[in-house]
């Protein structure tokens, strides 16, 4: 990428580093909040552990994606039973340079249960909704220009058969000539750190933050590694921990904070199939933008990305059987059924270990919600027009029609499935219940004077939609609250 962006790491060398506000993290927290500081003019540096890739410069899925834009090299796992793997961006921008760009406004009742639940001060959810109106202007969130994928209709076709509620997601994309796949993703990279930089914030690469110097209750530097020096110290009078809901508590309990912080993680978790058809319906880089809600918030469907490795490890939990079909995999698609968990997990920051342990809890009423979520799921693809659906569970049975639904249910066990998850939320939960959060109100931690978090860790659970709207939202309501008591510079 150009320096523009990326100031020389050499300078983290040269000596301690000073500034007003340190922003760990570029993602869908980090990024707004570096803009919004630095317009009001204050002396921001971001850091981001991951590289500054620039679009378009690796191939979606391929195996230099993975480890170039994700933690782990793409994959890794919350230890439970069953075990839920999790995906989590590790690049400038984070998760909105690889996810699918989806955008769903923060519903109005979630936001209310939010607010009255955990007693967060000021959270209304038609504030928060100018909030989220003006992140729909700064990343372009429009719908697409043209007629959806055949992967898409294939799902609103399905719903309309059986009369269930299904609507279209917009993303965040611009459509230069007008061709709905050739949108360009109006990530963070795009969009708010372009802005940052332009209003004077520093973004280095590269650099991990181990540990910060908590004294008392007020945070004084932040030591960091990069390309394998460690001990270099920042100073700061206030920073922003904006990791992600797995780094940004295993980053607090390093540094010795830990009440409510890492104990109530939520996630959306999800099973998948893959379904044949007739006919080419393979769009390998493509996701689905509909989406069918008819047993939201509870329970929701959606179509995945569909290249041919994906549909292939889809496959894998009953080789033996499914394998012929990946000679069929342009005639195939690939798609999910994601519940609203009512489990919960844990982080935990171990000595001597790098990253953190995740644990994760699914309840008995999860587990029946995944059954019928699968069999709903087969349903639906199956009125939209598949001739076979293959389960992505260990012994499941292929699906050719209505009768084969009641021995989808049957054989289903959630600890035979690959269950995963895309959606992490809830390590620091915000709001004045002591007993509950982690955080204050707008992200201050509790017990702390200048410890904030802006990220997916503040939501108290999950929102039952794609959670990067709300996490954009509370991040430009938060920066601006901090503003607006902290005062700018210029």
């Amino acid at each position: 990428m150009s320096r523009l962006f990326e100031p020389s790491t050499t300078a983290l060398y040269r000596g301690d580093l000073n500034c007003d506000v340190l922003i760990i993290g570029s993602g869908a927290g980090g990024a707004p909040t570096a803009a919004i500081l630095a317009e009001a003019g204050f002396d921001v540096l971001v850091l981001e552990e991951g590289d500054w890739v620039e679009q378009g410069s690796v191939r979606p899925f391929s195996l230099e994606q993975m480890e170039r834009q994700y933690r782990s090299g793409g994959v890794t796992v919350a230890l439970g039973l069953p075990s839920i793997a999790y995906t989590e961006g590790r690049c400038a921008g984070g998760g909105t340079e690889v996810n699918s760009g989806l955008y769903r406004r923060p519903p109005a009742e979630v936001v209310e249960r939010w607010a009255n639940r955990w007693n967060i001060r000021d959270l209304d959810p038609d504030r928060l909704l100018d909030f989220a109106t003006e992140v729909e202007e700064a990343i372009h969130v429009t719908p697409l220009p043209g007629p959806a994928s055949r992967p898409s209709e294939i799902m609103r076709q399905g719903a309309a058969a059986l009369g269930w509620r299904h609507d279209e997601s917009p993303r965040w994309m611009k459509y230069p000539d007008g061709n709905p796949r050739h949108g360009e993703r109006q990530s963070m990279t795009r969009t708010y750190l372009p802005r940052a930089v332009a209003a004077g914030a520093r973004i280095v690469t590269g650099a991990r933050v181990e540990h910060i110097d908590i004294d008392g209750s007020t945070g004084r530097c932040a030591w960091v590694s990069s390309a394998g020096v460690r001990g270099v110290k920042i100073n700061f009078q206030y920073v922003f921990v904006c990791g992600g809901a797995i780094q940004t508590p295993a980053l607090l309990q390093r540094s010795g904070l830990r009440r409510n912080i890492g104990n109530s993680l939520a996630v959306h978790p999800t099973v998948k199939l893959a379904a044949r058809f007739d006919d080419d319906v393979n769009v390998p880089d493509d996701v689905p933008v509909h989406q069918v809600k008819e047993f939201a918030p509870d329970l929701s469907f959606g179509g995945s990305a569909s290249h041919a490795g994906l549909v292939a490890l889809s496959l894998l939990d009953e080789w033996d059987s499914f394998k012929s079909a990946i000679e069929e995999w342009r005639n195939m698609a690939v798609y999910y059924a994601a519940i609203t968990s009512e489990g919960h997990g844990r982080v935990t920051s171990v000595r001597g270990l790098r990253d953190p342990i995740v644990t994760y809890r699914l309840t008995h009423r999860d587990r029946e919600l995944l059954r019928s979520g699968l069999s709903r799921l087969a349903l639906l693809i199956l009125e939209g027009g598949a001739t076979h659906v293959y389960p992505s569970f260990r012994k499941a049975p292929i699906v050719r029609g209505r009768s084969d639904l009641a021995t989808l249910q049957s054989r289903f066990s959630a600890l035979a499935a690959s269950i995963m998850s895309v959606h992490l939320c809830s390590t620091v939960p915000m709001g004045e219940n002591a007993d509950l959060c982690g955080a204050d109100s707008h992200g201050r931690v509790h017990g702390t004077t200048n410890v904030f978090v802006n990220d997916a860790s503040l939501l108290p659970d999950a929102p039952g939609v794609n959670p990067q709207a709300c996490v954009m939202a509370i991040a430009l309501r938060n920066a601006r609250h901090f503003v607006d008591n902290n005062g700018g510079q210029r």
